[in-house]
């Protein structure tokens, strides 16, 4: 395992994000095709689902397999430019 200086993530991990977007048919599926572009392991098996209560809005929880740092922002950059993304945390 690697851990940086610049950061408190050890390397290879496994790393969870919170993505949110407005509630569209598409949104998880297109969603899960970014994030294995950045991790070809990730699965939508390790996805967690959660609409608004209003159901405007839907929030997903991926957990992907963190090698470095320059895959999360990589991944972080793509997803937050993303127009069906409102958040990413």
């Amino acid at each position: 395992m690697t851990q940086t200086s610049d950061t408190l993530i050890e390397y290879p991990s496994d790393f969870p994000i919170k993505i949110m977007g407005i509630m569209q048919d598409a949104f998880a599926q297109t969603m899960v095709e970014v994030v294995t572009r950045h991790d070809p392991t990730f699965h939508a098996g390790k996805m967690e689902m959660r609409p608004s209560s209003k159901g405007t809005y839907l929030s997903l929880t991926v957990t992907v397999r963190a090698i470095s740092r320059e895959q999360l922002d990589n991944l972080y950059r793509e997803l937050s430019s993303h127009p069906m993304v409102k958040v990413v945390l």
